[in-house]
């Protein structure tokens, strides 16, 4: 089966359309921060991806709907050229302070050291993705350095990842009936909340934007300050983590504040259909609903055994110190938000033991609930593999003739279904694991051998399931190779390595290269 690659053309081109319109967005917040020296940045970047989506859009409008191989396409494309793109922002602005051509009046700051990284491209492509994908991982050395014009457009780009670009275009230029579903299940979504995909989608952000101005008011209760609760509610509830400090949400030094935002992380977590039940009223699906369950039996679970482990360890002065930390880490782990309170390493120098560092990693690995701002494999698909695996092997033991069904949830699957859930859930794992293995190999190929082996998997971890959290390794002195593999596991955890696959497929289908 061949693509039709003029419907990919279009389709990618209405999504740049629709993410140009976040950078016409901070013109409007660089004004109101009066940096008007960014200004021109956020213009020519608006023009640059808006005149791009346009001309594909345009040149391939009567293309057909898009199928599922399409869609799939269009995807990993998409994300690419929105992650490459959203770069722009970071370059310009950085190359505006070097060169500072403006009036007194713009506002242009001194050249500092960390906004100096993004004259790199490499930089400046590496924050947007780490942005877009909601991972949160960073080359910003000191990050209150940073523009707020920056700090707005990071954190931006992360509350838009959290529900993903397709289905920001989807609520923006969908029409009932244009393919819209076939591409909203190519950014791993399949939750429906209304029969139409298009009200599905407005739901979600309805619901979004709920949250999010919830998270931002809680943030004000407990003290934090208002352009820091902005900018924390935003990546927060996107399960992003960019911060507007280097110590992030330790930056406070406050227990109430750390309390706080655990369940702004734990929301974030949850599948958007289960919180459009619960907003009207059916709260019994904070149990009822498998993966809900899960979220908070695993967070538990997880944040217990972290705690046994810092507490003999001695790591902590207080048992509620020790509670407080691994709590506010795991659940920051394992919801992939990347918010961080304590040190976790120093690059080469340990502070935490491996045993807890690769208990974290457990956490990034499987991820919270499919259908929520998070990525890692999602409990649903782990649950799968575990009982699957366990219904596997006693099939063994029943005769030829046994009709069996296995019981997910509320759900009870047939033979088939069985099988073909169990297999994607296989597949998915396998690929996820093969893509972890490269980005290690190239880590631990381009980093000095000094870095624990448990720290170099911890950062491509934190990369590949989109967290953000890290031992020390990630940052601007980090080797541009390394750099490099990062952002490929950034992309493709964040479309969970099928559309990526088939990206990769039609390439080298369409160079020959299978033959």
């Amino acid at each position: 089966m061949r693509a039709r690659y003029p419907t990919v053309g279009r389709d990618v081109g209405r999504i740049l359309q629709a993410v140009s319109l976040m950078l016409v967005v901070s013109v409007l917040i660089a004004v109101g921060t009066r940096e008007f020296f960014a200004v021109p940045a956020f213009v020519v970047s608006a023009v640059a991806m808006g005149g791009a989506g346009t001309a594909l859009a345009r040149r391939y409008g009567d293309a057909p709907p898009a199928g599922k191989l399409e869609a799939m396409i269009t995807a990993a494309s998409a994300w690419a050229l929105v992650g490459v793109l959203g770069g722009l922002p970071f370059l310009l602005v950085a190359w505006s302070i070097a060169l500072d051509p403006f009036p007194a009046w713009a506002n242009a700051p001194p050249m500092d050291d960390t906004t100096v990284v993004f004259l790199s491209p490499l930089d400046a492509v590496f924050e947007s993705v780490s942005g877009f994908t909601g991972t949160g991982l960073t080359v910003a050395a000191v990050e209150e350095e940073l523009p707020r014009s920056l700090h707005w457009w990071r954190s931006f780009t992360e509350w838009i990842g959290g529900v993903g670009v397709i289905v920001l275009t989807v609520a923006i230029l969908a029409r009932p009936g244009s393919g819209s579903f076939t591409l909203y299940e190519s950014e791993a979504r399949s939750e429906k909340i209304h029969p139409s995909i298009v009200a599905t989608v407005k739901e979600i952000w309805k619901i979004y934007l709920g949250l999010t101005l919830a998270s931002i008011g809680l943030f004000l209760v407990v003290g934090m300050p208002l352009w820091d609760a902005i900018n924390h509610g935003m990546t927060g509830i996107a399960t992003g983590g960019f911060s507007v400090h280097a110590a992030s949400i330790g930056h406070y030094g406050s227990p109430l504040i750390e309390y706080a935002v655990v369940p702004v992380m734990v929301a974030g977590s949850i599948a958007f259909p289960i919180h459009y039940l619960i907003v009207n009223g059916e709260l019994e699906n904070f149990y009822a609903d498998i993966q809900t369950r899960w979220v908070f039996l695993w967070f538990g679970i997880g944040s217990l055994a972290l705690t046994l482990i810092l507490g003999f360890n001695g790591q902590y002065e207080t048992l509620e110190e020790s509670f407080r930390t691994a709590l506010f880490q795991f659940v920051s782990a394992t919801s992939n938000t990347g918010f961080g309170t304590a040190t976790i390493g120093d690059g080469t120098d340990r502070v935490w033991t491996a045993g807890a560092t690769l208990v974290t990693c457990l956490g990034m690995l499987t991820g919270a609930a499919a259908g929520s701002t998070v990525s890692g494999l999602k409990l649903i698909r782990v649950i799968t593999l575990v009982k699957g695996t366990a219904w596997q092997i006693a099939d063994v033991f029943q005769p030829d003739s046994a009709v069996r069904r296995l019981r997910i949830g509320e759900r009870s699957l047939s033979e088939s279904q069985v099988q073909r859930e169990y297999t994607e859930a296989t597949v998915v794992f396998v690929l996820w694991v093969a893509f972890l293995a490269v980005g290690v190999a190239v880590l631990l190929r381009t980093l000095s051998p000094e870095h624990p082996l448990e720290y170099v998997i911890f950062d491509v971890m934190s990369a590949q399931s989109n967290v953000g959290l890290d031992s020390g390794i990630t940052g601007p002195n980090m080797p541009d190779p390394a750099k490099a593999m990062l952002i490929v596991n950034m992309w493709v955890g964040r479309l969970e390595i099928i559309p990526v696959a088939v990206l990769l497929g039609t390439v080298f289908r369409r160079a020959n290269l299978y033959r």
